[in-house]
């Protein structure tokens, strides 16, 4: 039973969340009002309140959402390939790709007329990076079990923090970033 309530409590969290970005991609930050949240997902204000704190809390909570789908795909790219720089090159292509595609992770990236979310990707991007350093690392210690933790911890975390720099002030071409930060995570794992 228990089982059955925590899958209904998160398709209706999801719920929540899907209009959220409906509403933050068409109004903007600004424009995105708990009370209208609330009518449209038939909830009251307060149950919101209750779920995300506020509507700061509710935002972090759809770039957690989204940082973890885009996590499942950065995975998916580094197991694409057998050696280690084809599949740095695969994850941070992914996540250029993704981040070029993706409307709510374009908002959230450049501010797009929503300064206030640019801190999550910025100065309050510590859960961000936290949760993208730890997954890259432990599926690294899966798939090439012989790197050392630490250094798969630090790699994934610089990896991280470049490819977001790229995303927030692009300067190269999106193939070259990919080898150049493929290229320093290798090096930085294997200096030999």
């Amino acid at each position: 039973m228990a089982g059955l309530i925590q899958r209904a409590r998160n398709l209706w969290r999801d719920e929540v969340l899907d209009e959220a970005t409906r509403q933050l991609l068409a109004e903007g930050y600004r424009g995105l009002r708990l009370q209208d949240l609330a009518d449209t997902v038939g909830a009251s204000r307060q149950t919101l309140y209750n779920e995300f704190g506020s509507k700061r809390g509710l935002v972090a909570a759809l770039v957690l959402r989204l940082t973890e789908r885009f996590l499942r795909s950065v995975e998916a790219a580094l197991g694409s390939e057998d050696d280690l720089h084809a599949a740095w090159v695969a994850a941070v292509r992914r996540t250029l790709d993704t981040a070029t595609a993706d409307p709510l992770l374009k908002v959230v990236l450049t501010g797009q007329g929503n300064e206030e979310l640019l801190p999550l990707l910025t100065t309050e991007s510590e859960p961000l990076i936290q949760i993208a350093r730890d997954r890259a690392a432990a599926f690294l210690l899966r798939r090439w079990p012989e790197l050392d933790p630490a250094g798969a911890a630090a790699a994934a975390e610089v990896a991280t923090r470049l490819a977001i720099s790229h995303i927030v002030v692009p300067l190269h071409p999106a193939d070259h970033v990919a080898d150049e930060i493929a290229t320093v995570v290798v090096r930085f794992l294997d200096p030999a």
